[in-house]
């Protein structure tokens, strides 16, 4: 763990960023920031930038802003920042840092998915509490939660089930919000994700592992018999959720699903990518993973209602632009 600097919180507190984005060197943080500092809001980015993957992606991620004046990165450990200075004078909280991956969350890798996904949202919490201007922590969860669940598609009333240890820990730390906001009123929001995919996508996923193999000329890996489905979520319809959630007033203390609008096989997935592509697509089938949930639809009109949440990209053209992306890497 990083030490800290007591400086750092004095020279940013300085800087009156609205909004602090957790994980801002990530595939959804970037977009996220790129998004705000379009719209002319200042920003504070905080990124750790650890190993999980290839930093130097990372640091791509955020080169197109990364010198923005409205802009200012702090790179360290979470739990190593004085937090009640750097929330002095922000209104918003976007916390999408976190360990992700649901097949590296067994065994001796656990660790790591605790501390950075329930100890880290904890410290952040306490600090929250006590921000007086404080409008809105915007948590990002995951579809991780429901597990296998009874019921497609899934509205937030089903009872969470998780079947990784990664959605143990995004569950953990969705609950330690609620009990914040019930006893301390942290103005606090949910959502949890569906499959999110598009540019920037983290190299573990699996859209971005096809198109790599689709490049090198080799099969592509299916765990399990492909029949899987899931509600595939472009990042850029994740990113108006995030906007929306911070605003609108009646979001505080709920949570709500963000998906893709249309629940996809896998295999007719990959039948749109050898379309995007224009050649065919060799498979290789490997045993199914475990932590994986069979399938995954979100019910959205909760979102729909509250937050006039619509996703507006289609499966084909969110992966139309990412394949373009993955091509200039």
């Amino acid at each position: 763990m990083l030490v800290f600097n007591p400086s750092i919180a004095l020279k940013y507190r300085k800087f009156m960023a609205k909004s602090i984005v957790t994980g801002v060197a990530g595939f959804i943080g970037s977009h996220l920031v790129e998004t705000l500092l379009n719209q002319g809001e200042q920003a504070i980015g905080i990124d750790e930038f650890n190993d999980y993957y290839d930093p130097a992606l990372k640091r791509k991620n955020i080169s197109s802003f990364e010198s923005h004046p409205n802009f200012k990165l702090i790179e360290a450990d979470i739990q190593s920042l004085d937090w009640a200075a750097l929330l002095a004078d922000v209104e918003v909280v976007y916390h999408l840092a976190a360990q992700a991956g649901v097949r590296a969350s067994w065994g001796d890798g656990f660790r790591a998915y605790t501390e950075r996904n329930i100890n880290a949202t904890q410290v952040m919490l306490e600090a929250a509490k006590d921000a007086k201007h404080l409008k809105r922590f915007v948590y990002a969860s995951t579809s991780s939660v429901y597990g296998d669940a009874e019921t497609l598609p899934t509205s937030e009333s089903i009872c969470p089930l998780p079947v990784s240890p990664y959605g143990i820990t995004k569950l953990a730390a969705e609950r330690l919000c609620q009990l914040y906001c019930k006893n301390f009123n942290v103005p606090f929001t949910a959502l949890r994700y569906f499959s999110v995919y598009g540019p920037r996508q983290r190299p573990d996923m699996a859209f971005h592992k096809f198109f790599k193999w689709v490049l090198a000329d080799q099969p592509i890996a299916i765990y399990g018999d492909g029949q899987q489905t899931r509600d595939f979520t472009f990042v850029g319809d994740v990113v108006a959720a995030n906007l929306a959630a911070a605003k609108v007033p009646e979001a505080v203390g709920e949570i709500f699903n963000i998906g893709g609008g249309s629940r996809v096989g896998l295999i007719n997935v990959i039948d749109t990518i050898e379309q995007i592509v224009e050649r065919p697509i060799r498979k290789n089938y490997l045993e199914a993973a475990m932590g994986d949930a069979r399938h995954t639809a979100a019910d959205v009109s909760k979102a729909r209602k509250i937050l006039g949440y619509a996703p507006k990209v289609s499966l084909k053209e969110g992966l139309q632009q990412q394949w373009q992306w993955i091509q200039g890497l």
